[in-house]
């Protein structure tokens, strides 16, 4: 939500032409338009071989400047800025998604496909960056936010669990217990005691 409040009514509007265009990667509009997807804060070139997205998210701009003055970020695969994305700031827009969509389903492949890369590629990237895997940090993240609900929710450790996106309790307490030494239940025991 907080990003799509970073959207203004500068875009042009999408029509029939520019979407057929976007989605059979058309090379012959590149430099007369550019276009961004909301959901992910990327924008890309209409050849962009990315995803295709789905219309309600899709914003068109005449200029990359545009997009970069709503909050977008140059796709790291068309480089529509001419420019290549730096490292840092191709992790950060993936920590960044990881961030808001932590409890549901992440594979390596889905966040190479959001964030315009390949799996390989985004896998070494992302741990010379990090110093860890993209998976470690989605774990890494729905263990930190499965910490703060145990010590500032009742809710049941099942709940918690799929809260954070692991719906099998028995392998969400294990995971837990790895990350933190401690059982669910005895993690907030000890931060919450009777």
């Amino acid at each position: 939500m907080e990003r799509q409040e970073k959207y203004q009514s500068d875009s042009i509007s999408i029509d029939e032409i520019r979407w057929t265009a976007i989605i059979s990667n058309d090379s012959a509009y590149d430099g007369k338009f550019y276009y961004g997807v909301k959901t992910t804060g990327i924008f890309c070139r209409p050849s962009c071989k990315s995803k295709e997205p789905k219309y309600t998210n899709v914003l068109v701009f005449s200029h990359p400047d545009e997009a970069l003055a709503q909050g977008f970020r140059p796709c790291k695969r068309c480089k529509p800025t001419g420019e290549r994305v730096p490292d840092q700031e191709w992790i950060f827009m993936v920590t960044d998604y990881i961030a808001l969509h932590y409890a549901e389903p992440l594979t390596l492949d889905l966040l190479a496909q959001i964030s315009h890369g390949s799996p390989y590629h985004l896998h070494r990237v992302f741990k010379r960056i990090t110093g860890m895997t993209p998976l470690q940090y989605v774990q890494e993240k729905r263990m930190t936010e499965a910490g703060n609900l145990l010590v500032n929710t009742s809710l049941t450790v099942t709940d918690i669990g799929r809260r954070v996106g692991i719906a099998n309790s028995a392998y969400f307490i294990a995971v837990f217990r790895k990350h933190t030494g401690q059982t669910p239940a005895h993690y907030r025991e000890q931060r919450h005691p009777k």
